[in-house]
This record gives structure tokens, sequence and C-alpha cells, in this order.
């Protein structure tokens, strides 16, 4: 059977069994992403809407505009295909919405078993008969045949309307019996089947160990870049379940735990830190790592750790995103537990964790200059202090040298902090369309939960509320926990979950 299939640059697109392919490789992908595909197929070079896309791919589903934003991050990430260099299929046009730039060629490919029709059944037809008393076979008269008599019409008309009536009644009675069975069978409930491509990051305590508050910290600043690197970069959804109390059962098909062993026993007063990715479908250990932490291997620990997820996850990392890790790399990584003990204070966003942050960040960046992430990572820290406690005029204009400097930096527009710190600075001004810009460009170069934390913010400064709440779900999804709900609750500017977002509050309730 002929069945239809479209090239989109370099990949084969089969709609009929949701995959795409090119060089032998084979990916497939969930049928909305297909739908969306081919429906940009459909319309190559032209620039389509997001109430467009929502009309004709997601139909009579209720979505917002959120959800194209997310399908169309994720069907890039495909295409792309863990390749930086490889050519953008669909851009983005400034507030206009999406254009397919692939060449599309479409064809058809024709199954192996060819479908045959079964022949047609001959009629069988037999004349009525009625057997007499002899034993032999009579046929029985038309209503027609005049020659009988009127008696025997009448009897034949009325055992004809009998039957018909008998035939009613049964047909009456099986009706009536239908009706008072159940509808519907009894439904079983299970639980969702494991998402292959979907990672859960966990954090596992363990017990206690030297310098254990630094260790921790840097656990969960690990656990939180590899959940934004490979979120942005690979094809895999990963959710930071670093600071998730709640132990439920997963529906993701992998899941990879960070945690601390004591080994007094065999080095006193050491831990080595453990780090394991397990595939949930049959419980097989894809990777399996054990450090000793210091205070100056700790980069060369992370530049490990990405490159053995690199090889265990098939995944080759693009340039954009060893670009992206080498900014955490220094000569001397004695800085580091410093860098991740301010980073896991501003996870927590209150105005005191805040204030600490600011003044670890401080001391590194003036003893370590270089080290420019830190120095970014002050002024973002520095701009959400202030929108939770306006800074007096002395405060004001050390900010303002400090984004002056910020703005100065070499690639600076290639780094999504400094889009965050845009929107955060342009809402306690009130630019609410510039703030939203910002935001775009900033999840464009980064898939984070704070990204679509301050997405929301915008929406709600935009009185959508409906998309804000959308945002906020996305959020606690890649980053399930308690200091999720405190930056929802209170980043910013205070936001009522129960008014904005009241799924997630009784979702939580159930918990």
């Amino acid at each position: 059977m002929q069945q239809p299939v479209v090239h989109v640059g370099e990949w084969l697109v089969t709609p009929s069994v949701n995959q795409i392919s090119r060089q032998g490789r084979q990916i497939t992908l969930e049928p909305r992403l297909i739908d969306l595909l081919i429906y940009f197929a459909h319309h190559p070079d032209e620039v389509l809407s997001r109430d467009e896309i929502i009309d004709n791919v997601w139909m009579r589903t209720i979505v917002t505009s959120h959800v194209v934003t997310q399908s169309i991050s994720e069907l890039r990430k495909y295409l792309r295909d863990g390749n930086e260099n490889s050519p953008e299929y669909i851009v983005t046009v400034p507030k206009r919405g999406y254009k397919l730039t692939a060449p599309v060629v479409w064809s058809v490919e024709t199954d192996d078993e060819a479908e045959s029709l079964p022949a047609d059944m001959p009629a069988v037809t037999a004349p009525l008969q009625a057997s007499s008393s002899s034993g032999t076979a009579a046929t029985v008269p038309s209503s027609g045949d005049h020659s009988l008599p009127k008696s025997r019409e009448r009897r034949l008309s009325r055992f004809w309307t009998w039957c018909l009536f008998l035939v009613s009644l049964t047909a009456l009675i099986a009706m009536v019996a239908l009706s008072m069975m159940p509808s519907h069978p009894e439904v079983t409930k299970t639980r969702l089947l494991l998402n292959p491509r979907d990672i859960d990051v966990r954090f596992d305590s363990g017990n206690s160990c030297n310098n254990w508050a630094s260790q921790e910290a840097y656990a969960i600043g690990l656990g939180s870049l590899i959940t934004t690197s490979l979120n942005t970069f690979s094809t895999f959804m990963v959710h930071d379940k670093t600071n998730y109390n709640v132990d439920e059962p997963s529906s993701s098909g992998k899941t990879l735990t960070i945690r601390f062993a004591n080994q007094r026993h065999y080095r006193a007063q050491q831990c080595f830190m453990s780090v394991l990715l397990v595939d949930n479908a049959d419980g097989a250990t894809m990777l399996d790592k054990r450090y000793f932490i210091t205070d100056t291997n700790q980069f060369t620990i992370q530049d490990d750790i990405f490159d053995s997820l690199s090889t265990a996850l098939t995944q080759p990392w693009p340039a954009r995103m060893q670009g992206l890790l080498a900014q955490f790399r220094l000569p001397q990584s004695s800085t580091s537990p410093h860098f991740y003990e301010a980073y896991q204070l501003l996870l927590n966003g209150d105005v005191q964790s805040l204030n600490k942050a600011s003044t670890i960040l401080e001391t590194i960046s003036k003893n370590s200059p270089e080290f420019v992430i830190a120095y970014q990572y002050k002024v973002l820290v520095d701009v959400l202090r202030h929108s939770q406690q306006p800074f007096n005029s002395q405060q004001m204009d050390a900010l303002n040298n400090e984004f002056n400097k910020i703005a100065q930096m070499p690639g600076i527009e290639q780094n999504a902090v400094f889009y965050k710190i845009q929107t955060i600075d342009l809402l306690g001004k009130g630019n609410v369309d510039g703030a939203f810009d910002a935001i775009n460009k900033s999840i464009d170069l980064e898939m984070s939960w704070m990204n679509y934390l301050l997405l929301g913010k915008v929406y709600e400064m935009k009185g959508e509320s409906r998309l804000a709440a959308d945002a906020y779900i996305t959020a606690f999804n890649l980053r399930p926990g308690e200091n999720t709900m405190y930056w929802i609750e209170n980043g910013v500017f205070q936001t009522s979950i129960k008014n904005i977002v009241p799924y997630l509050d009784s979702f939580l309730a159930e918990k």
C-alpha cells in the first residue's frame, strides 16, 4: 500500500510509524511532534502563528501558546540530534510565529506486503418449502395464487402476522435486557509506562561527612547543572528532584542518583561521592562512578561526569554546551565549593539567603576575577535582592555599575543569565513587554526552571493568568520541590498559588 513520506532537509519523516531517520539513525517521536512536523512540511517557508498551529495541530484540544513553544523546542532538539552545527530547521520570526526553512520533498513508500481483497461469495438461494403429511415437499403458494380457498389464505396471513409479532417481541425483550447491563467495562487503574527519554536526578544525603555543607552544596549544584545542560542540549527531558522529598513511583525511564557514602573504615573521616545512572526499564546500570572530593578537583570531577554521561546516553555534546561548561573551569578550583554554596543559597530564594549569596560571590569575584560566571550570578542575586527589598541610592549606584560592567562582557548576548537579569530589572520598572522579550531570549538559550518561573511572573504582569499557570507548572515539573514553590510564591513579587495555579496547590495537598 502506498504510504506518504516526506524529506525535510536531511531527515526522512515517516508519519505511519512516528519516526524520523537519516544515515541509518532512526528516532521515534511522540505523535503530536510528528503531526507538528508534518504541518510545517505542508507549509514550507511560510510563517505560521501559534494560534494557527494550535487550530490545525491540536484542533479541539484546549492548549496554551506556551505548549506550542515547548513542543517546537523539543522538535528542534530532535532535528538537531545533538549536532550544534546542524542547520536550523524551524526559525522563530519575532512577534509573528515560526517558519520551516529546510527543503521539503513529498514522496511515497510501498509496503512489502500487498493487500488482497477476498473473493466475492456466490449468492445461494433455496426455495421455501413446507412439508406435507405424506413427507413430500410442497411449494408454499404465494399470496397471489387465487386458486387457494379464501379461508386458507386468511390462516396463512394470520400465521405470518403472528410470526412477525413474536420476532418483534423477542427483539424488544433483548434490547431491554441489553440496556440493563453495565454500559462500560470496569476500568483498570494502572500507572503510566516509563518514558525512556525522561531522566530523574535525585540526591541521597546518606551519612554525614567532613565538610558536609560544602559537599552537599556541590552535589545539588552539580545536579542543577546536569539538568539544565541536558534539557537544553540533548534529546532527553530531565527533572531535577534533588529538592523533592516525596517518595512516589516515577514515570521517568532513567534515574541519576548522587549520594555520599561514609568510608571511615577505609579512610578516616573520608567520604566518596557516588554517581549512579540506572535504566528503570530493566534495572541495568548505565553509569557507576565514585569520586573523592577535595577543594581542588571539583571541576575535574564535573568534566568527567559529563564525559561519562555523553558515552552512557550516546549523546555527543555540542560546541555551545562545551563552551558553557568551560565557564566553570579554572586552573585553581578552590573557589568552586564557595560558588556552589552561593548557588544553593540562591535556590533558597529568601532575602537572608540572597544577602549571604551576594557576599560570597563578591569575595569570589575579587579573588578570582577571571571566574566571570561568579560575577554574573552576583548581579543576578543583587537584582533579586532589590526586587524584594528596594536599595538605597548608594546601593542603586553600585547595581547600575554592575549592569554596565556585565553588559560589556564579550559574548554576553549568548548567556541566559544576562537575560534573566534584564527580565527582573524590566519587571521592576514596569516594562512588561521588554521583560517578555528578554525572558523569551533566555528560554531560547536555556531550558531551565528559573526561566519558566520568570515567564510566569511576566504573564502575571500581562494579566494572562492562564499562561502564567502553565509556565509555573512547567517550572515545577523541571525542578519539583520546596525551593521552586517558594520562588513561585515569593520570587520577584508575591503570587497566590490558590488564585493563579490552583492545580499545583491541589497536587501538593494530595501528596
